[in-house]
């Protein structure tokens, strides 16, 4: 009984009285323990933040440094070599030329007095088309005419004197002696009035210059002169280009890959591009014989009828061999080639990205496309539209290819 009243425990008076105070040493220990947590927490919020701030920067470098490399990857647009296509034959580009042309320069000095043709006119050989004012000539041909009289007066007195004392040699009247001179005056008298003749012959046909003249039937295709212009003999001023145009000359350069197939004889046809349509006859005459080391091409000549005048001289032209049938060639756009000191240049992309440039050489050129006869196979990816400081060994990415939107 007296454990129980001696027991702390409260009483009813004593309940909602404040709790004795705690000791001194107890009282500390539990403030450190608080800023301990209060010191992990605020570590804890600093480590926090310090996350929350440096891990967005890091992926923003990351992606950064990424995007860098990537853009330091050009990218670019490729394109593999197509079989060419050569409708109906053999179709290569040619130039028209006359089957004769010809510049009619001046023999005679002096001034042109006249012309009588035009260019487009059409004559025939012999047909005179200008006149030369010679007064120069006119003079020199009187003097020799004079001179050749004088020289017959000579001569005539010469033979006279010769045969006369020819006679008097034979009654022994003069001696040999004088009648060889006498005689050998005779011969040169005759050689004097042979040359003053030939003189007279040759400014004669000076004067006759004075008459320009069509050397043969054609078409005046320039005149370069006018009347009251100075005229020089032997300059290189000419004063009209004639061209027969019935018949017309054209040149193609023929390939080597198809050069085996062009034989004199073959028949051919000419296309004219501002004639659609038309189709011109024509025929190989001759070739070269020996390939051009500038083109690698045979120089072949063809003639094609023009008796209605329909194809006019320089023009350019096609040439289509029905009867060659060209090996398959490769082609490439004409914006895939680098013009380098090393030649023409294409740029292949291989498997690892890498880029190495091909020399490549080129046959018929169509204009957006060009023929290439080696340097590149159907299987290469040729670089479309290449920088000028494209370099073998440089690293590219290939564009994807855009897709075609099918209709539903």
């Amino acid at each position: 009984m007296n454990s129980l009243e001696n027991s702390p425990t409260q009483s009813p008076e004593t309940k909602g009285q404040a709790s004795p105070i705690a000791p001194l040493g107890q009282e500390g220990g539990k403030s450190r323990i608080n800023l301990r947590r209060v010191g992990g927490i605020v570590a804890a919020l600093i480590l926090v933040g310090f996350i929350i701030g440096f891990i967005p920067r890091w992926h923003q470098r990351t992606v950064v440094r990424a995007e860098t490399l990537d853009l330091a990857t050009p990218t670019v647009r490729v394109v593999s070599p197509t079989p060419s296509e050569s409708p109906g034959g053999l179709l290569l580009p040619a130039e028209v030329k006359p089957l004769v042309e010809a510049p009619i320069f001046a023999r005679a000095n002096g001034y042109l007095k006249r012309w009588l043709v035009d260019i487009g006119a059409h004559v025939e050989a012999g047909q005179l088309i200008a006149e030369i004012d010679i007064p120069d000539l006119d003079q020199q041909l009187d003097q020799a005419r004079a001179q050749l009289a004088e020289s017959d007066a000579a001569l005539a007195l010469a033979k006279t004197t010769a045969d006369r004392w020819a006679d008097l040699l034979k009654t022994s009247s003069v001696s040999e002696q004088e009648n060889a001179e006498k005689q050998a005056d005779f011969k040169l008298k005759t050689a004097t009035v042979e040359a003053a003749r030939a003189n007279v012959h040759r400014l004669e046909q000076l004067v006759s210059f004075a008459r320009v003249t069509a050397p043969f039937a054609g078409t005046i295709t320039a005149r370069n002169t006018d009347v009251g212009d100075l005229i020089v003999a032997g300059s290189s001023k000419e004063l009209f280009r004639l061209a027969q145009t019935e018949t017309l000359r054209v040149y193609v350069r023929v390939p080597q890959t198809a050069s085996h197939g062009i034989a004199p004889g073959q028949s051919a046809e000419v296309l004219i591009p501002e004639m659609p349509g038309r189709v011109f006859p024509a025929k190989v005459v001759t070739t070269s014989g020996a390939m051009a080391t500038d083109s690698r091409t045979l120089l072949t000549e063809l003639e094609v009828d023009n008796s209605k005048n329909e194809i006019l001289p320089g023009s350019y032209a096609q040439v289509r061999f029905l009867d060659t049938a060209p090996s398959a060639t490769l082609t490439l756009p004409s914006n895939t080639l680098l013009f380098r000191a090393q030649g023409l240049q294409v740029g292949v992309v291989g498997p690892d990205g890498k880029v190495d440039l091909h020399n490549v050489q080129i046959g018929r050129d169509f204009g957006q496309k060009v023929e290439v006869l080696s340097g590149v196979s159907a299987s290469d990816q040729v670089i479309v539209n290449p920088s000028d400081s494209l370099v073998s060994g440089t690293t590219v990415r290939i564009a994807e290819a855009p897709k075609t939107v099918t209709s539903k």
